[in-house]
């Protein structure tokens, strides 16, 4: 057993070893896809609400819609400058998505409900395992050093 964790160590090291930290300005392919992806859910919500699109005739809040669109704004913005705090909160975002898409899948009435389960499922998987990588390269801030107290 001590040889498959030994195995197991090296490989996470060759793995560690071969990740290239970003040179200035450089932006994965992943992130800049989750920054336009980020900016699109945003900008296409503000365009529903001002268009007068009501899901169901539910009532949705304008206050929600603008909460909503002003989150994908910062999210956007954080992935497109490349920040490790937006790529692990959009990270966050997908992974609720997945897991509330695949359990909507169970109650799913129609096939136009599980069309847009299986579409969310299918660009919001690949698009977090490709940010899982993304995330290893971005640096994280540099702490500064707690100065003595007293």
């Amino acid at each position: 057993m001590a040889r498959g964790y030994a195995r197991g160590r090296a490989r996470d090291e060759a793995a560690r070893a071969a990740l290239v930290p970003l040179a200035p300005g450089e932006r994965p392919r992943a992130v800049t896809v989750a920054a336009v992806l980020a900016a699109l859910l945003g900008l296409s919500n503000l365009v529903l609400l001002a268009a007068g699109y009501e899901v169901n005739e539910s009532g949705q809040s304008t206050a929600g819609v603008l909460i909503f669109a002003a989150l994908m704004a910062g999210a956007a913005f954080g992935l497109w400058r490349c920040r490790y705090w937006a790529v692990l909160g959009f990270q966050a975002l997908l992974g609720i998505a997945i897991v509330f898409s695949a359990l909507s899948l169970m109650v799913a009435s129609n096939l136009a409900a599980v069309l847009l389960c299986i579409g969310i499922i299918a660009i919001a998987s690949p698009l977090f395992w490709f940010l899982i990588r993304a995330m290893a390269r971005i640096q994280l801030p540099a702490r500064r050093p707690q100065e003595p107290v007293g």
